[in-house]
């Protein structure tokens, strides 16, 4: 009896090992020569679970690629063909978010004046906003341009080739995305309480019991793959705030990104790609759904009350933000309207752009204006870190980084709109 057992479980191994060869018997070339060329990435491929259940080079990249002068030949997997097994994150996926990276990128005037290798070749904005499922027009459009690496999002979390699904939802992959100049949530994240009891456990010197909070638990609970916030990344929202100050002060600042017309106060057609772009809420049943989903995660370590209370204050930290952001604005929109601010070619409006960025010159390099910078970055880097950092409660970005910033912006653009009306009295005499 146990002869034949022995002999059956050899019989079985040696078919199990041909079945594994045959599997593999094309891919060996492929191995062979990508552990000279790209050995990192053969490396990656074998300490994946695609590589444990079968998910060979073929299956992603096709069979056409087979020498080293035909590299155009080998396909780059977009996410349909990682829907073909991950189906439920895909439609999460689509729904969310990171899917309209690449649209909301371009749908930027920004985008279209500075350089490609900074957009579509992905070493500036098109380094994070590749995310998002591109159309065949669009595809085509970067190939046409020579990039042919930035046609797959799911990779952006789950790095190639290991996909890991455990270094996706470490916070240090949201890391390369969410930090810097215009959200600095890992910096924030990382040096708040929630951050740094995840440091501390991760260290060990937690117990493994212990509340240690990361981006995806509260902002992709359960691995749901469509996550966005309720005020959103830019600050604003529809309905405009009941408080008539706040209401005002939200109107100037939708001026100033475009969305409404700073003459006639009518909306633009940049608030049919923010819709487009799901980049704001726009009604208050959608703003509402976000904040109760917060209210509801945040609820499985806080009392409900007090979760409430702290996003109350929060949008009352943002109304305030607003005053002084809106502040500045009317001082250098009065510059534009008296002449001293002469309105760049590109500008729809003698207004200021928030979506031109730095280049408050438009496509005019030599003809930007300084205090329409400081304007900017009052907006972009300090006014989000006010708010930003209020919500994700580190205490420091949010004062020192954010709010006395803003204060400080405030006082140097009113400091620099006298000198420029100084300086235009002096040349009109």
């Amino acid at each position: 009896m146990l002869t034949f057992l022995r002999a059956t479980l050899i019989l079985f191994t040696l078919l199990l090992s041909l079945t594994v060869t045959l599997a593999f018997a094309d891919e060996e070339a492929c191995v062979t020569c990508h552990r000279t060329i790209s050995p990192g990435q053969v490396a990656d491929w074998e300490v994946s679970l695609h590589f444990e259940m079968g998910v060979s080079c073929s299956i992603c990249h096709g069979e056409d690629h087979k020498q080293a002068n035909d590299t155009d030949l080998a396909s780059f997997p977009d996410e349909a063909l990682c829907a073909e097994c991950h189906q439920e994150k895909y439609d999460q996926f689509s729904k969310g978010k990171h899917n309209y990276g690449w649209t909301s990128m371009n749908a930027m005037p920004i985008t279209h004046v500075e350089p490609d290798e900074l957009m579509e070749g992905g070493r500036g904005c098109g380094g994070c906003h590749n995310m998002g499922i591109k159309s065949e027009a669009q595809k085509k459009e970067q190939r046409d341009k020579g990039y042919r690496y930035q046609n797959n999002s799911c990779d952006e979390c789950h790095t190639r080739h290991s996909f890991s699904k455990k270094e996706a939802r470490d916070p240090r992959a949201c890391q390369q995305c969410h930090m810097g100049y215009d959200h600095p949530q890992w910096e924030m994240w990382s040096s708040s309480k929630h951050g740094s009891r995840w440091l501390t456990k991760q260290a060990g010197n937690l117990p493994e019991g212990a509340q240690a909070p990361a981006c995806v638990d509260c902002h992709m609970p359960e691995g749901n793959h469509e996550n966005r916030t309720a005020w959103g990344f830019l600050g604003v929202r529809l309905p405009l705030p009941e408080d008539p100050q706040w209401k005002a002060d939200q109107i100037t600042i939708l001026k100033a990104l475009g969305v409404l017309n700073p003459e006639t106060g009518a909306p633009t057609a940049r608030l049919d790609a923010v819709k487009a772009v799901d980049l704001a809420r726009l009604d208050q049943e959608s703003w509402q759904k976000e904040r109760d989903k917060m209210i509801d995660i945040c609820s499985k370590c806080h009392s409900r009350t007090y979760v409430e209370e702290q996003l109350a204050m929060g949008d009352s930290m943002m109304q305030k933000a607003d005053r002084l952001m809106a502040d500045a604005i009317e001082i250098v929109v009065a510059l534009y309207k008296d002449g001293i601010i002469e309105k760049p070619k590109d500008y729809s409006f003698a207004y200021p752009d928030f979506l031109y960025f730095m280049r408050t010159g438009g496509s005019d390099i030599n003809g930007m204006s300084h205090v329409d910078q400081v304007l900017f970055q009052m907006y972009m880097k300090h006014r989000m870190r006010t708010y930003q950092a209020f919500f994700h409660v580190n205490p420091d970005y949010a004062y020192w980084y954010g709010w006395a910033m803003m204060t400080k912006d405030l006082a140097e653009i009113k400091e620099l709109a006298e000198t420029l009306r100084a300086v235009k009295k002096v040349e009109m005499h």
